[in-house]
């Protein structure tokens, strides 16, 4: 197995994994700022990258019943969220695929 390949953001806002700094995602990839995380307040984006997706399991979260896997900064394997694999709620589906960073794992770059 060879060394993964790490993303470099060229966006102007960037979120960094805050214990190495690796690129996470891009400012214009979020999708709403108003969730929570189990450090505080979470950010719910479309996309992030240098993440590493764990098992999934079925968790009871705020909004209901989800299937959701952590995942972890590629770089130094710190979690930094979850991804919404499944929702069992119709008004929740949107969530599907969809990636929590939370912003106490963050540090943000170029702003």
């Amino acid at each position: 197995m060879g060394r993964p390949f790490k993303h470099y953001l060229q966006g102007a806002r960037i979120y960094s994994c805050s214990n190495c700094r690796s690129h996470a995602a891009d400012d214009a990839e979020i999708i709403s700022k108003s969730f929570q995380g189990r450090h505080g307040r979470a950010y719910l984006f479309s996309n992030v990258v240098n993440v590493m997706v764990g098992p999934k399991e079925d968790r009871l979260l705020i909004t209901g019943l989800h299937t959701v896997a952590d995942i972890y900064c590629a770089e130094c394997q710190e979690v930094l969220g979850w991804k919404y694999e499944k929702a069992y709620e119709d008004l929740q589906k949107y969530k599907e695929g969809k990636f929590i960073l939370e912003k106490a794992k963050l540090l943000k770059e170029n702003w």
